[in-house]
């Protein structure tokens, strides 16, 4: 992305522009602000503009000038607090940062808040580069994009680290050109619909995991090079699989070159101290009454979709948005002026934020990662809602991970942990996550989590895992969930590919392949994942033996399935279950067969239903149920 100038235009953004940047509605900032390549009065070079408005004096300065401050001086628009300058003859590729005069004379070193790349760490420059040289072959898939309605349809994500996913034979990362390679074709033999990616844009350390952010524009360098990483979509796109995008609005890292004091005063944080710091997380929270932030934040999801084709986002800490003093732990509570904890103006630009992306790509996923129980966030803003069209479950997650943590014999005193979800399932439209946060600090991996013996952590995670493809929602995993990573994950290292050479793990990993395969071709498992006529109990209530039977259904009356979830390690032979028709009912979906490490108890013919009330249906079917398994069942559509 290029702004080119003729020779006779004005240097300087127009009016109009900032104007709309001053109002935080200029949702394009990213083509005023930054470092342009351009041609003005017939020279080539770059033009640099920067939001600045309590500095004395500001400078562009780099190897091109020795980092002398006295060369380049920037020309303040007046009434504007925006800085410009061109230098003729600069080319792409040259490394850069603003020399800062503050209004007391300290000189501060800033990277460009709208830099579109940046030096590999642990250096800290910026990069004048152009956006606008690849040429995109997925047209066919953005057309698709903005028709499709995602609410009806499969939707499995596979989050990844994309530094930690795999690395190279001498422990070098990958970049984004080669993940392609390997990486989407992972992920469609899998079964996989959407790829989410932990935060991609520009960090200073690798421990933070990309949610401490210094350049909200410029794609990490580590693994390469914005071509690079529109390959990697273009690529995704081509070959059907959506890309996700974790973004974090609420905050930035303290660095000395980031946006923290970025004039010498707060800037983009907020004045009074109390509201600008995050204690617990070392960094400075956005000052979202400041509408120069709504221009800088609501451009950057813009710009992602507008220059990356990005297919969504999956904001993070929203819950630390709307609340003053959620994961805010300070000795003083903060208050709105109406005495309460909401953060209006926070609310206010989530709000404008989500109207204004649905308004260009009505297609795209806006996901919430909201941990309260606040009301409304997947619901429109014309009645109130936030205006995201997805919402994580992190309370059904907790729960289900809270009680299959527990010995079988005591899971019956538990049971409400299992259903308590149903009571809430559709009050927003959910996705399910087992996501990092799952099994990092101390919380074990998803499958080490499991009670047991050997033989019984693997039964227990794929119970676990069918309960997730089953239950009303779309779905998310972190990566190594698919082969039962064992070990916690661990961002400098890879995971632990060699366990596929063990017989459990790789009869696991068929096992995920074989179960999401069969979600995606049973309309009944995601058709009505948000209406309550997409599910149906048929028993809920048999906490002593710790058994939930439901079913799940489609469009269509005929589109029905019967899941059985056993959470105990007892087999129970002859096990009668209400159904709705009569018929002959056939097993179709077993975790307990001995090619995914199972037991074989299963149903191998067909079972024909019985008249009689049963479980609030009209008939019934006697069925093996194995232990800790998971069983699906449909009604043959023919009987001779």
């Amino acid at each position: 992305m290029n702004v080119v100038v003729s020779e006779n235009s004005n240097l300087f953004p127009s009016d109009f522009e900032l104007y709309l940047f001053h109002e935080g509605t200029l949702f394009e900032s990213y083509k005023m602000l930054g470092a342009h390549l351009i041609t003005y009065k017939g020279t080539k070079g770059v033009r640099f503009s920067v939001w600045a408005p309590h500095a004395k004096q500001v400078a562009v300065v780099g190897n091109f000038n020795n980092w002398n401050g006295s060369q380049h001086i920037m020309e303040r628009i007046i009434h504007s607090g925006v800085w410009v300058v061109f230098i003729p003859e600069m080319e792409q590729g040259e490394i850069y940062k603003y020399e800062i005069t503050t209004a007391n004379g300290e000189k501060k070193l800033k990277a460009d808040p709208y830099a579109f790349y940046s030096e590999v760490r642990p250096n800290t420059a910026s990069v004048v580069k152009r956006l606008d040289q690849y040429e995109w072959n997925d047209n066919e898939w953005l057309v698709r994009r903005e028709k499709a309605t995602s609410y009806y349809t499969q939707m499995l994500i596979y989050e990844c680290h994309p530094a930690s996913w795999r690395k190279k034979a001498d422990d070098t990362l990958y970049t984004y050109r080669e993940l392609a390679e390997e990486l989407i074709d992972y992920v469609i033999d899998h079964g996989f619909t959407h790829i989410e990616l932990m935060p991609v844009m520009e960090h200073p350390l690798d421990k933070s995991w990309g949610y401490q952010l210094t350049g909200f524009y410029s794609i990490s360098s580590k693994q390469g090079t914005p071509e690079d990483f529109m390959y990697f979509i273009d690529q995704c796109h081509q070959r059907g699989i959506g890309v996700i995008l974790d973004w974090v609005p609420v905050h930035f890292c303290r660095d000395a070159h980031g946006l923290g004091r970025f004039d010498g005063t707060p800037l983009y944080e907020p004045h009074d101290s109390k509201k600008a710091d995050r204690p617990l997380w070392g960094t400075y929270n956005f000052d979202f009454s400041k509408p120069e932030i709504h221009s800088f934040l609501i451009s950057n999801v813009m710009f992602w979709m507008d220059v990356y084709h990005i297919d969504g986002f999956r904001v993070d800490a929203v819950s630390s948005m709307i609340y003053l003093n959620h994961d805010n732990p300070q000795y003083e509570r903060l208050y709105n002026q109406f005495g309460g904890e909401e953060n209006i103006e926070a609310i206010s630009f989530i709000k404008k934020l989500n109207e204004v992306v649905f308004k260009k790509y009505p297609g795209v996923l806006m996901i919430a990662e909201e941990a309260t129980d606040y009301p409304l966030v997947c619901s429109p803003t014309s009645i109130g809602g936030l205006g995201f069209n997805y919402k994580w479950n992190m309370g059904w997650a907790n729960d289900l991970l809270k009680y299959m943590k527990l010995p079988p014999s005591e899971r019956r005193y538990h049971h409400n942990l299992l259903t308590f979800s149903f009571f809430y399932a559709f009050s927003e439209n959910f996705i399910l996550p087992f996501s990092h946060d799952d099994v990092v600090h101390g919380k074990k991996s998803l499958l080490d989590k499991m009670p047991g013996d050997y033989w019984q952590k693997f039964a227990n995670y794929r119970l676990l895992y069918g309960y997730l493809i089953t239950h009303p929602g779309k779905k998310l995993v972190f990566m190594g969930a698919e082969f039962g990573q064992f070990a916690e994950w661990k961002e400098l290292e890879q995971l632990d590919w060699l366990l596929l050479d063990y017989d459990s793990h790789s009869k696991l990993q068929a096992y995920i392949k074989a179960i999401q395969q069969f979600y995606n071709n049973t309309t009944s498992l995601w058709q009505l994942d948000h209406e309550q006529a997409g599910f149906e109990w048929i028993d809920p209530n048999n906490h002593e033996q710790s058994v939930i039977t439901f079913m799940r259904h489609g469009k269509r009356n005929s589109d029905t399935c019967i899941v059985v979830c056993n959470f105990s390690t007892d087999v129970y032979s002859d096990y009668k279950i209400g159904v709705p028709s009569a018929g002959n009912y056939i097993e179709v979906f077993n975790s307990d067969e001995p090619k995914y490490g199972g037991s074989g108890q299963l149903n191998q013919t067909p079972l024909s239903a019985e008249k009689g009330h049963y479980h609030n249906q009209l008939f019934s079917i006697d069925i093996t149920v194995p232990p800790l398994g998971f069983v699906i069942f449909n009604r043959l559509k023919h009987v001779d």
